[in-house]
């Protein structure tokens, strides 16, 4: 389903029913502040691991990102000291992916790599579904590599592409195409592992 949803002023009927899918264990594409991604509830092993699957991802090997609906809500998932707490506070919302060690509350297909990414977008659509579900959304780009930037941006032809895998499709507009500022704060100091559109306010 492709479903129309304005940034502006997220209808929560709307975001009623992308919730409703999430809880049952279903896929989403969504706007951010960046590109087009794709995810399910973060807690949801199964959805996980469906779309890990659906990807190529290797959980053992590659960061899986979450998606908070704000600062409170990391420090469930992730362990945050001071000084990267304000640096977030600094850059948040906004299209960064901050690289943070885990804490127990998320579910073993995280922990293999003892980090999780952590992102909460410039895009109140993406932040009202999550708000609303009271849980992390598992993030993941709808883009791949050799592909043509028209299907990685327009939902219409995201919906093509992906409307047999994701039960819902969500039409926020045309989507970007620079992905997010990758920050890894495991030590002492952030290191940017790959700057995107982002620029990091230190």
């Amino acid at each position: 389903m492709l479903l129309k949803i304005y940034n502006e002023n997220p209808n929560p009927r709307e975001i009623e029913k992308v919730v409703s899918v999430l809880k049952d264990g279903g896929i989403v594409v969504y706007p951010t502040d960046t590109l087009y991604g794709m995810g399910c509830d973060a807690l949801n092993v199964r959805a996980v691991e469906r779309i890990c699957d659906l990807k190529g991802i290797n959980p053992q090997k590659s960061n899986l990102s979450i998606i908070c609906n704000n600062l409170s809500a990391i420090s469930e998932y992730a362990k945050v000291d001071t000084p990267t707490f304000k640096l977030m506070k600094r850059n948040l919302p906004g299209p960064f992916t901050f690289i943070l060690p885990t804490t127990s509350s998320l579910p073993k297909i995280y922990k293999n790599k003892k980090t999780v990414g952590i992102r909460i977008p410039d895009n109140a659509i993406i932040r009202e579904i999550v708000g609303m579900l009271g849980n992390p959304v598992l993030s993941t780009s709808v883009k791949d590599e050799d592909e043509e930037i028209e299907y990685t941006t327009n939902p219409e032809l995201i919906h093509e592409k992906w409307g047999e895998i994701a039960e819902i499709v969500i039409d926020g507009g045309i989507g970007g195409i620079e992905p997010s500022t990758v920050v890894d704060c495991t030590s002492d100091e952030p290191l940017i592992v790959r700057q995107g559109k982002g620029v990091l306010n230190l």
